[in-house]
């Protein structure tokens, strides 16, 4: 079940982060760079 989380907030991160070629606000770079690094660490660890 942590794989499926990982990987869900993985691809929300990620997806954040495309959306964010022209960073509106920082609070949106903050949440997106955490949505990464959580899905990573739940994914892989």
């Amino acid at each position: 079940m942590r794989r499926v989380w990982g990987l869900a907030l993985f691809c929300v991160g990620a997806g954040l982060f495309i959306a964010l070629i022209f960073p509106k606000t920082f609070f949106m770079l903050i949440v997106a760079s955490l949505c990464l690094l959580a899905g990573y660490n739940l994914f892989c660890c």
